[in-house]
């Protein structure tokens, strides 16, 4: 004997379900690859600047400075270093540290100099920093 099983019919809301599933696993499939193939994948990109003019108050400069991470990951421990030279010859140091900076995060702080930035040179650089 052979019977013929029919199969039944999908309903407009099974079509409907059907469809809005597959729409959703599109978006996210499309959001993972955009991720993946996307710049802000780049390990930070660090940059330090002088944002003021120095300010003396109690025979102390304080150096105002602002450090911006431009890249696409976090940046952990950044460490921050400047110089005075007066004469070739380093006279003054300090360190910042800035525990987090995120993409496109800005922070501000300043360095504290007992002698007088403007009477020689002032190098400020980024020296390391710590991958999350």
């Amino acid at each position: 004997m052979t019977q013929t099983e029919q199969k039944p019919q999908r309903s407009s809301a099974e079509w409907m379900t059907f469809s809005i599933a597959s729409l959703i696993l599109a978006v996210i499939i499309g959001l993972v690859v955009y991720t993946w193939l996307d710049d802000e994948n780049q390990p930070p990109i660090l940059s330090v600047s002088n944002k003021q003019t120095v300010r003396e108050i109690d025979g102390q400069f304080y150096v105002p400075f602002e450090i911006v991470n431009t890249g696409g990951e976090t940046a952990e421990s950044v460490q921050i270093i400047a110089e005075l030279q007066i004469d070739s010859k380093v006279v003054e140091t300090g360190e910042q540290q800035i525990d987090f900076l995120s993409r496109g995060e800005k922070e501000e702080g300043a360095f504290i100099f007992s002698k007088n930035p403007r009477q020689g040179q002032l190098t400020l650089r980024v020296s390391s920093y710590k991958s999350p």
